[in-house]
């Protein structure tokens, strides 16, 4: 699936019917008026596809102040756009459905959000990215960043600490679903979960007091990160890039096994970090 971005044109085929030099009536020659020219071109338009609508936004920092450069990104699709000047970020003809969005520029601290995009329509979005303690130099280290951030991987999983998923197995499975592999994992429940509020698949740990519900009555969510990247809670696995594009799994069933540098809020019922091959 690929999303048509103002970055990208598509040629309009011309009609063969028109005829060129042919002699009309005089009696037959009406006068065209400006009414008249605007219906003509209207029905000239192609029609919109049916389902399909338009994601229209704006980034600023928390001073609302327009940021442009910023890359916004919908998970799994290979839709990406830059904002420009003025913040703004546009993405034509979105299948309906739901998406896991990622906005990030550097300097700030990325965010991102689950939409749900509605047929034939436009959804609007307001995105504040908040300035960055650790500032990123330039976007030429990406690709020695995401070279850096594996052998990292690698180092943990020597540890012994937390159960690690690499790419050879995600590659050797062949697994259409990311959360396939966590159903593999000690400590962890994937499960589908519908509610009034929530409905997708979920990771519990079954190690931690608590439960979707908050009564404390079973096992409780578990953080989500994306290339380092905080998802939303109670984050829904089927919006996870799809396994071609995952680099490695890893995950810690209890807040007491997260390294300090993955440590904060909701980190209570574990933590699964999942890092892509090109990066967001």
């Amino acid at each position: 699936m690929q999303f048509t971005t103002p970055f990208r044109t598509s040629a309009l085929a011309l009609s063969s019917a028109a005829f060129i030099g042919m002699s009309v009536p005089l009696h037959a020659q009406q006068k065209t008026g400006i009414k008249d020219r605007a219906a003509q071109d209207a029905q000239k338009k192609p029609a919109p596809a049916p389902g399909m609508a338009v994601i229209d936004g704006t980034v600023t920092d928390t001073l609302l102040r327009p940021l442009g450069s910023a890359d916004v990104s919908v998970v799994g699709v290979g839709a990406r756009v830059v904002t420009s000047e003025n913040g703004r970020f546009r993405f034509l003809q979105v299948p309906s459905g739901q998406y896991l969005l990622v906005v990030r520029r550097i300097g700030y601290a990325p965010t991102s959000g689950i939409i749900d995009v509605p047929s034939t329509d436009t959804l609007r979005l307001a995105y504040t990215l908040a300035r960055a303690t650790n500032m990123l130099d330039t976007v030429r280290i990406k690709e020695t960043r995401i070279s850096m951030r594996m052998k990292e991987f690698d180092e943990r999983r020597l540890q012994g600490v937390g159960q690690f998923i690499t790419q050879e197995q995600i590659e050797k499975r062949g697994s259409r679903d990311a959360g396939d592999f966590l159903r593999t994992l000690s400590g962890i429940d994937v499960s589908r979960v519908t509610t009034q509020q929530f409905a997708g698949t979920i990771a519990l740990s079954k190690r931690e007091g608590g439960s979707v519900s908050g009564d404390g009555s079973g096992a409780c969510p578990m953080q989500v990160m994306l290339d380092g990247i905080v998802l939303p809670r109670f984050f829904n696995l089927e919006l996870l890039p799809p396994p071609k594009q995952i680099a490695g799994i890893e995950v810690y069933s209890g807040a007491a096994t997260i390294p300090p540098q993955f440590g904060g809020p909701d980190r209570r019922c574990g933590l699964i970090l999942v890092w892509t091959r090109e990066g967001y």
